[in-house]
């Protein structure tokens, strides 16, 4: 999967940014596996709403280098789809996960995440 672009969910910038040695992130781990990375605008906004001043440097540096992918009408679409069949199930996710998984579906993109257990409930998504 040499140069596959993934949509790489908040749970990985974050077990990223908090791992002391860098190379046992799963960032670290999908890069050596040749993936190249894009974000939704949804985690974009997830990482700078948490972020503190003392973080934004950090934050500037590495997402920098990465494709945000925006949210739009064909991810609206999905969206609503996915949380439909989610409701339907009494299974749904939060509003920010949703509209993240909706991007990865709707984009035709495999997700990278560490919060499987919310995004594995979601049918057509390539989860990482």
């Amino acid at each position: 999967m040499a140069d596959k672009v993934i949509l790489v969910d908040t749970s990985i910038l974050i077990d990223f940014y908090r791992k002391t040695d860098k190379n046992n992130s799963a960032w670290v781990t999908l890069t050596r596996q040749g993936y190249s990375f894009s974000i939704s605008v949804i985690t974009k906004y997830e990482i700078y709403a948490g972020a503190t001043a003392n973080q934004l440097e950090f934050w500037n540096n590495l997402l920098q280098a990465v494709i945000v992918i925006p949210f739009d009408e064909a991810a609206t679409n999905k969206a609503v789809e996915i949380n439909a069949s989610l409701k339907r199930k009494r299974k749904q996710i939060d509003l920010a996960d949703l509209l993240i998984a909706a991007t990865a579906v709707a984009k035709n993109m495999p997700l990278a995440t560490l919060n499987v257990k919310h995004f594995e409930r979601i049918d057509g998504i390539y989860i990482l």
